[in-house]
């Protein structure tokens, strides 16, 4: 048996580093914690979308005491952006992340869930979203959600 290794390269920002566009996005997404409905976890999480045409959705996790009822931030702002512009693909994710303390330190990441809906943007367009994922220390920036899912599976595997 063969062990074999996977490496992933991202990039650690601060805020001011990144592009304005990117700067705005990621502040929508600290922004858009704001409308979590959190009333279980008191866990807040924003994600914000930017949209090729240069519009940006966001998103919030919304809870429900029916627990699976629930849906992350991630995939509210990919769902709502994909509603109402179905046309337009999704050039840019942005995530943040906040609890009773405050902002978190370290980013957080999508859940399998997540990465799983972003990956099939990425295979509806034909073309990467870049991640975002805010902490107070820096900024992890990824190049595709793929960095983030290796071993993915989308339609082309089906047949």
């Amino acid at each position: 048996m063969k062990e074999r290794k996977i490496e992933i390269e991202y990039q650690f920002a601060q805020l001011e580093e990144l592009s304005q566009e990117e700067q705005n996005l990621v502040k929508k997404a600290i922004a858009a914690t704001q409308n979590s409905y959190a009333n279980y976890s008191h866990f807040y999480v924003g994600a914000s979308c930017l949209l090729e045409d240069g519009s940006i959705v966001i998103g919030a996790n919304q809870e429900n005491a029916a627990f699976p009822s629930g849906l992350c931030a991630e995939r509210t702002a990919v769902f709502a952006a994909q509603a109402n512009h179905p046309e337009l693909s999704i050039k840019t994710i942005a995530i943040a992340a906040r609890n009773a303390n405050g902002f978190l330190k370290d980013p957080i990441s999508p859940c399998g869930a997540c990465r799983q809906v972003i990956l099939e943007i990425e295979d509806r367009y034909k073309q990467p979203v870049r991640i975002l994922l805010y902490g107070t220390e820096g900024i992890y920036c990824f190049r595709s959600i793929k960095d983030l899912l290796p071993f993915s599976f989308v339609d082309a595997n089906m047949r």
